[in-house]
């Protein structure tokens, strides 16, 4: 019996505390501390539905103060660009005698410099055109017989007004393309089911397949005929020399394409090759883009703070007003480290729906308004992703003061002031 009573003490003496045994507090895995943050969210879905609302309107907000400033930037480049910013013209120098004469291949070996995207080229004939044979052959109609590249209207940002251009196909039959004024002068129209008008070129039936709309840059080929670059050859004895040469490059190249054409078109003399200066407009084009790329990181900064300070504000008055659910945690053992994830989560979850929401805003009300403008649609990117990115580490850093300050609270703090 003694040694019995000897063992149970000897037991009773070795075992720990219970105390000791509950002192470390329970861990939570992400799960759990997702769903306590998801757990204040739903029992304050009106709260939380207001505060996601203002992240949500700052978000929308950041979308559509770059979105639309976006696609006003590339409706105002395109307007700018169709003003000739990347284009330059080659021509042999005037007033020279002999006449300098280009070199045949000349445009090939525009087309090779790397930045350049097209090149393309019209070759004066010196032939005479009228609108019959029964016109006298002295009588000068004021109208130029140009020889023309295939891809001349991509080069000069050109349109067809009715009919259609010189395609490879057409363009080996003595067919014909009338500019503009040339189409009004000469008094032809084309319409669609009637036979196609037919033009007399140095003693030489040309059918006309197509009249041009204006061409605003260049007002020369309004006042021109263009037949193909091979009949012009073989019907009107052109000697193969090209009179202008269009190039087309890259814009942020534009400087140093013009720098090497001359040297590239003729290299024997490229004094005798003059070279058009950039258009103004490009100027005006790379101003634009640079007071464009500036209000878009005003704008989207803006609005990022006013959403950040929405956030803070939420939670910090969401942790005024839940003292008491944070004593009876403290109270049932929740640790610091506990608290401050489940509010740093709320914080995370309110701002990311929030963020998610904005986002969808934005892009809608930035299509909306940009489709009634009738511009292109441009929502960058980087605007979105910035955007959702933005919301999750403003909630994130919103978060960090009330969590902390919420886990600071003892237990009688919380409960006495509740």
């Amino acid at each position: 019996m003694t040694t019995s009573a000897t063992t149970t003490a000897a037991d009773v003496t070795t075992r720990p505390p219970v105390a000791e045994l509950n002192s470390s507090p329970i861990r939570l895995n992400p799960l759990d501390i997702l769903g306590l943050g998801l757990l204040g969210v739903r029992t304050r879905k009106m709260r939380a539905a207001l505060s996601a609302l203002g992240i949500s309107i700052g978000i929308a907000t950041m979308i559509v103060v770059t979105g639309i400033p976006a696609s006003s930037q590339r409706a105002l480049l395109d307007q700018l660009t169709a003003l000739g910013t990347n284009m330059l013209q080659v021509q042999p120098a005037p007033g020279q005698n002999p006449p300098v004469l280009l070199p045949a291949e000349s445009v090939d070996m525009a087309a090779r410099i790397g930045p350049v995207t097209i090149a393309s080229a019209v070759a004066n004939t010196h032939a005479g055109v009228h609108r019959s044979d029964r016109i006298n052959p002295q009588d000068y109609a004021g109208l130029t017989v140009l020889a023309s590249k295939p891809n001349l209207l991509s080069a000069i940002n050109a349109t067809v007004g009715s009919g259609s251009f010189l395609t490879p196909g057409v363009a080996k039959f003595p067919t014909a393309v009338l500019g503009s004024v040339a189409a009004t002068r000469l008094g032809i129209t084309l319409h669609p089911g009637q036979p196609s008008p037919q033009i007399f070129i140095n003693n030489r039936w040309f059918t006309v397949v197509g009249i041009l709309a204006t061409t605003p840059l260049s007002p020369d080929i309004d006042r021109s005929v263009l037949v193909g670059w091979d009949v012009a050859r073989t019907e009107l004895h052109f000697d193969g020399h090209p009179t202008v040469i269009y190039v087309k490059a890259r814009e942020s190249a534009i400087g140093a394409v013009r720098g090497v054409l001359p040297a590239t078109v003729y290299p024997q003399l490229p004094g005798m090759a003059n070279v058009s200066r950039p258009s103004d407009a490009l100027a005006a084009k790379q101003a634009a883009k640079a007071n464009f790329s500036a209000l878009f990181l005003g704008l989207a900064g803006v609005a990022l703070i006013v959403g950040g300070i929405g956030v803070a504000n939420t939670m910090v008055i969401s942790v005024l007003e839940r003292r008491r659910e944070i004593g009876l945690r403290r109270a049932l053992g929740a640790s610091r480290g506990q608290v401050r994830n489940q509010f740093l989560t709320e914080s995370v979850i309110l701002s990311g729906a929030g963020g998610l929401a904005g986002v969808v805003l934005g892009v809608l009300a930035t299509v909306g308004y940009v489709t009634y403008q009738d511009w292109p649609v441009i929502i960058p990117l980087a605007s979105v992703a910035a955007g959702f990115g933005g919301a999750m580490a403003i909630g994130v850093i919103a978060g960090v003061y009330p969590s902390i300050k919420a886990s600071r609270l003892t237990p009688n703090e919380a409960l006495a002031s509740a």
